[in-house]
């Protein structure tokens, strides 16, 4: 699809009148649903791993002595993370349906792919850091002999951890996709390379 503005990096096509559309194949518009689809299933993915990163670290261990998640500023950190990004997955996957049945940006295009790739960015960061910090708390967790009172805890902590470390996975393929898009639109003046 190409962008309804009339300038393409800065330049007017002089060539064809306003009105008169471009010509699209069936195979590019194929091409193109193919690319959306691809990207609705890696961001499904991403928040399904978001999803259960939190509701792991938030479901650990009941019992009365046990140390909870949030006794640790860290786990604190990795829960509100998954949960920011299982929140904005959520959002980009309604504006990725609307894309793909639509055929249309939910914001204006050029809008949208920067919108689409900093966001990536940003929160792909946001879950490796988290991650990471996570991982640091749980061997320091380990190391103090928790682990052996608590062990439920720690097993649970562990694989929120690597649920989130998954779902940043995703995210950045996610995010070299939507990176893919915006370059595309600056060359091209479309969403994708058709």
């Amino acid at each position: 699809m190409r962008s309804p503005q009339p300038l393409h990096n800065g330049v007017a096509d002089n060539n064809r009148s306003p009105s008169a559309p471009r010509f699209h194949s069936t195979v590019a518009e194929h091409k193109l649903r193919r690319f959306n689809s691809l990207i609705l299933v890696f961001r499904l993915t991403s928040f399904s791993f978001s999803l259960a990163s939190s509701i792991f670290m938030l479901a650990t261990s009941r019992t009365g002595d046990s140390p909870r998640w949030y006794h640790f500023d860290t786990f604190r950190f990795v829960v509100a993370s998954n949960a920011i990004v299982a929140t904005y997955s959520l959002f980009e996957m309604s504006a990725s349906v609307w894309e793909i049945s639509r055929g249309a940006t939910l914001f204006p295009e050029v809008l949208q792919v920067w919108f689409d790739f900093g966001h990536d960015q940003i929160f792909a960061y946001l879950l490796l850091s988290a991650s990471a910090a996570g991982t640091s708390m749980a061997r320091t967790l380990k190391d103090m002999d928790t682990c052996t009172v608590s062990n439920s805890f720690c097993v649970q902590t562990d694989i929120a951890i690597a649920l989130g470390y998954a779902s940043f996975l995703f995210l950045g393929f996610t995010s070299l996709l939507s990176g893919f898009r915006l370059v595309c639109f600056i060359l091209n003046g479309s969403r994708f390379h058709l």
